[in-house]
Formats: C-alpha cells, sequence, structure tokens
C-alpha cells in the first residue's frame, strides 16, 4: 500500500476542499473554526482521540517536495484541469516554514466529560470541544483544508462516550446487587477487531474502549494506545476458546473438549464457549455434572460463554441452571451468587439496551450483576456514525483585509445546525455548567481550551493513565 495514500498529508481531506484556496475573500487573512458535538445518543460526551491524530499525522516535517508535486499530478488527473491546486500555498509552507503547519489548536483536556444538557434546563447546549486557526497569514485556506481529519475525532469520541455509557448501567447494578464494584474493569470485554472496518478503526475504537475498562482482545487498541498515549499495557485478556477448537472434537467429544480446556490451563480464570450444540446440556449435565469435581478442585475460574439465543432468555436459564448444579450463597445484598470458580459471559447481541434487559431481568430473578460479564463487538465499534454525537467543525471568525469578523450559518430547515459565532472559549461554573462563550466575550483566564499543538509541535500531552483518571464515572469517584 502506497504511502501516498495514507501519509500525504495534501490528499487527506475532501476532493473539494482543493479548490477552497480560491473562494475566500479577497484580503481574508485567518479562518478560525472550531468542532462541537451537538448532542445526540448518550448523556455524557467523553473528548478523546485528538492526540491520536496529531502525533499520528501532523507533527513535523509534513509537507515535502515529493508530497506536493503527488498531489499536484494527482490534482490534475482527479479534476480534469490544473487550476484547482494550491501548488504556490503548499510550496510556501514548504519553503517558509519548513514543511510544518503553521495552525494553532486549542482544545479540551483528553478524558474530559461534558454533560449533554444544561444543568439548569433539559436542553441541548453544543459545546466547543476544540478550535483551530492559521498562525501565518498566508495560510488562511489551510484551517478548514484539515477539517477531514480533524473531524474523525467523532469515531474514538464517540466509542469512549459509548464504552462509558455502558461502565454506568453496568456499575449501578453492581452497586445495587454485589458486595463490591472490584470486577468492573473487566466487566465489558471488547470483541469487536474482527467486525471493524480496518485495522486502524479497529485500534482507535478498541483504544477508546480502553479508557474506560480493562478487558480486551482487540490487540490494535491495546498497541495504539501504547503507541500514541504511552500506555505500556492498557488490556487484558484470558484463555478462551471459540467453536472450532470445540467442534473439532465432534459431538460426541464435547465432553473432552472441555476438559481439555480446563486441563491445558489449570490455573487462573478461562472461558469456554459451551453452545456448539446444546448449552442446556453442557450447564446441566457436562459441566454441572461430569466435569463438576474437575472445576470445584481447580485452582482458577471457569467462565462459561452462551453465544445464541434471546440473550435475556438465555443468561438467566444459564445462570439459573448452573446455580441448580453447583450451588448459590447469598450476599451482603441479598443477591445470589455462583461459586467463584464459575462465571457467566454474555457476548451475543450485547449492546446498552440489552446489559439493562439482561441486568434487570437478574436482578428481578434475585441473582447479582457480578455472576456476568458482557462481551461486545459490532455494538461497541461499529453500531454508530459521525451523526450518535452529531459532531461538526464550523467556521466562526475570520480576519479580512485586517477586520475581524464574526460568521455563522443558519439553515432556515434545521434550525440544529445553527452554528456558533466569532471567537469562543469554554468555561465551567457550578452555576451554569459548562457554556461556551461567543462573539469574543469569554474570559480568556477562565477558558477550559488549551493550546495542544502549533505551527508543527505538540504542546501538551495526555497519559492514558489521567485521561482514564478524568473520565472515570461517579459513582467510582465518590
Amino acid at each position: 500500500m502506497s504511502d501516498v495514500c495514507f501519509d500525504n498529508i495534501l490528499l487527506l481531506t475532501d476532493s473539494y476542499k482543493f479548490t477552497h484556496f480560491k473562494q475566500y475573500p479577497p484580503k481574508t487573512t485567518l479562518v478560525y473554526s472550531y468542532f462541537e458535538s451537538r448532542g445526540g445518543k448518550f448523556e455524557n460526551v467523553v473528548f478523546f482521540g485528538l492526540q491520536y491524530i496529531i502525533k499520528r499525522l501532523l507533527l513535523g516535517k509534513v509537507v515535502t517536495q515529493d508530497k506536493i508535486d503527488a498531489a499536484k499530478e494527482f490534482s490534475a488527473a482527479h479534476f480534469g484541469r490544473k487550476d484547482a491546486f494550491n501548488e504556490e500555498g503548499w510550496q510556501y509552507i514548504l519553503d517558509k516554514h519548513d514543511g510544518m503547519l503553521p495552525i494553532r489548536i486549542k482544545a479540551l483536556p483528553e478524558g474530559t466529560v461534558l454533560p449533554q444538557k444544561n444543568v439548569n434546563a433539559d436542553i441541548s447546549f453544543p459545546t466547543v470541544l476544540f478550535t483551530v486557526e492559521n498562525t501565518d497569514p498566508k495560510c488562511f485556506w489551510l484551517t478548514n483544508y484539515l477539517e477531514t481529519l480533524f473531524v474523525q475525532v467523532w469515531y474514538p469520541m464517540t466509542v469512549a462516550s459509548n464504552s462509558r455509557a455502558q461502565k454506568e448501567v453496568i456499575a449501578q447494578y453492581l452497586h445495587e446487587t454485589a458486595d463490591s464494584l472490584n470486577g468492573l474493569p473487566f466487566k465489558l470485554h471488547d470483541f469487536g477487531f474482527r467486525g471493524s472496518t480496518s485495522i486502524e478503526a479497529a485500534g482507535l475504537g478498541g483504544m477508546a474502549h480502553l479508557v474506560n475498562f480493562q478487558g480486551t482482545d482487540t490487540l490494535a487498541g491495546i498497541l495504539t494506545a501504547r503507541k500514541y498515549y504511552g500506555c505500556p499495557m492498557a488490556g487484558f485478556s484470558i484463555p478462551a476458546a471459540e467453536h472450532s477448537t470445540i467442534t473439532t472434537w465432534e459431538k460426541s467429544g464435547e465432553k473432552n473438549a472441555f476438559k481439555n480446556m480446563c486441563t491445558q490451563f489449570p490455573t487462573g480464570t478461562i472461558a469456554c464457549v459451551s453452545d456448539s450444540y446444546n448449552i442446556w446440556n453442557a450447564c446441566e449435565n457436562i459441566w454441572g455434572k461430569e466435569l463438576k469435581s474437575l472445576l470445584q478442585s481447580r485452582d482458577g475460574t471457569l467462565v462459561v460463554r452462551p453465544d445464541s439465543g434471546d440473550p435475556p432468555e438465555v443468561v438467566s436459564k444459564v445462570i439459573n441452571l448452573l446455580g441448580k448444579a453447583f450451588g448459590s450463597a447469598t450476599n451482603k445484598k441479598g443477591y445470589k451468587m455462583l461459586p467463584p470458580y464459575i462465571r457467566v459471559i454474555q457476548g451475543d447481541g450485547i449492546d446498552i439496551d440489552m446489559i439493562k434487559r439482561i441486568l434487570y431481568r437478574l436482578k428481578k430473578e434475585g441473582w447479582s450483576a457480578d455472576n456476568l460479564a458482557f462481551g461486545s463487538g459490532g455494538a461497541l465499534l461499529q453500531k454508530l456514525n459521525r451523526d450518535t454525537l452529531k459532531c461538526a467543525y464550523k467556521c466562526s471568525a475570520v480576519v479580512i483585509d485586517g477586520k475581524n469578523v464574526n460568521v455563522f450559518k443558519q439553515p432556515i430547515g434545521d434550525p440544529g445546525k445553527k452554528s456558533k459565532k466569532g471567537r469562543l472559549t469554554l468555561e465551567y461554573s457550578e452555576k451554569d455548567g459548562y457554556r461556551t462563550i461567543e462573539e469574543g466575550r469569554g474570559d480568556s483566564k477562565k477558558d477550559l481550551l488549551i493550546p495542544v499543538f502549533e505551527n508543527g509541535k505538540l504542546l501538551k500531552e495526555y497519559s492514558f493513565d489521567e485521561i482514564r483518571s478524568r473520565s472515570e464515572i461517579a459513582l467510582l469517584k465518590k
């Protein structure tokens, strides 16, 4: 795969942006734009992922003569004309700035959690998350040329928000039905690598989930967190069976397949998919009778994994069958717990709504949420898009012929798409919560947006640990 496709900053944009340098008013010298979430599915938004884009694509000398020449050739072929490419502008950046991008980015600290509604009103209020402006008046066109890249922050931000919302649900049920929340970091395991649209998407989405949890099979997420956020090991996993490692023993050998799993890994936690044929028989007879003594004497925990059927019904029946076979004890909250050597994980059909349904049913039946963990793939990393949090990047201020001009859009057909005016600050008070102050009226000393990038250099780097701490759910901060 050619580097020209993915590492040439000149080509990492939408086609029409090639021509925008000719479309601004004469004597424009500054374009100032911002990125925001205008509401959406979740009560809270976790801001995360901008540092990846900066470190991956913007640092240092990113404009070279070879890249200019390649983009010039590409543009002529793509548009069928030679006047669509801003060769002079890019050559200026190479010659004047040694190929480093003359822009400034101010952003909210990564991991910050923003409510989608004002503390004093049941209305959505979009908050600015970061701003971008050119630092060289000849490069005014660059601010929005880079929009395509900046808007892709929507993906890690949305996955992190989705994951955190599920963490809040699970934590609340544990708080109500379990003796502790110690197992929470491993209650939602990422199964999403194979369902991701690309390795990079798996890396970004998998990393975003790890802001909230520590269980994952998406290795790309761990490696992305290591490279771009300095986390040596952000996620963990256990030995686990798949259908091929069970069905190759054939139906008559299912017991031997299960036994082999336990003897090959005689200690620690393991997971075994148990519905290749008959999950009820597996729970009641194979695990519950034929291999019962093996599980009781084994130094570790078996996690039984069903993988088909209606999740609330299946989980309920599996836990009740295991409870009948192995017995249960009542915890301090008055809810039933399976013996510590056996647990259940539901990894099929899991999203936030299904988690709520399953945990509600278990609680109603008297079972603690601590008996169960979840795995999620497509719904965690793929069942979302830019409109899930209504993310947008808009120009709000320009300088034309030395005059500051506040600009905005206000579509007559959709008031929700009205954009902000002028220079922006994001401020916080106990009374009003987070508020975006427009038209340069904010107090710079109260501005929560801090410089993170300027003229090719990273000004502020966040560690994964501090992002995790900043985004932690309220129940664990008490």
